[in-house]
């Protein structure tokens, strides 16, 4: 018998100073069985980092035709292709061709390695964005984790702090390829 899903609740208030956006969001986030709780956490802040209402889960780990998260305009195409964690580069490099912008957001002890693997590669795609996540960061993120979350996500300058009960976990994504800012920018 195939183990399930562990579904997750989050209640996510996100106040983004720099792109001026302020919202609730009420998600539901499924843990694929092979999937660490740090991983759906970094799910979570790929969501905050880029919220829109038009942006969702995609089947991410389970599959390579779609993405961790995703943003589709009216006509179905694909706006925004993220992937969470160490994809390939031939993923990320299909993923470049359907999008109008990727977004990889690396986390890990291997992350480092992946990148110095991958820079010359991808450095060839113009709409791709790579983000590299604290590792001390997202295992704090990990120890977060619950069923049912309430998380308050605050971006300003480039920092991201987020918030939960009487714990704050405080970081800045270190930019490898592209900007934060420039992430934001065409919207």
């Amino acid at each position: 018998m195939a183990i399930k899903a562990t579904v997750h609740k989050a209640s996510l208030q996100i106040a983004d100073l720099d792109r001026h956006y302020y919202a609730d969001h009420q998600l539901t986030l499924a843990q694929h069985p092979s999937e660490t709780l740090e991983r759906m956490m970094v799910r979570l802040i790929a969501f905050a980092l880029y919220a829109d209402d038009a942006l969702l889960f995609g089947q991410g780990i389970s599959t390579d035709d779609e993405p961790d998260l995703w943003q589709k305009d009216l006509t179905g195409a694909i706006e925004r292709w993220i992937s969470v964690g160490l994809p390939e580069e031939r993923i990320i490099r299909r993923a470049s061709g359907r999008s109008s912008q990727v977004v990889v957001i690396s986390y890990g002890r291997t992350a480092d390695l992946w990148w110095n693997e991958n820079r010359a590669k991808l450095s060839r795609l113009e709409n791709l964005t790579v983000l590299k996540l604290p590792a001390d960061a997202t295992q704090a993120l990990a120890k977060l984790a619950d069923r049912t979350m309430q998380l308050q996500c605050t971006l300003q300058e480039g920092s991201l702090m987020v918030t939960s009960g009487s714990s704050v976990i405080q970081f800045e994504p270190t930019v490898l390829q592209g900007t934060l800012a420039s992430a934001h920018a065409w919207q």
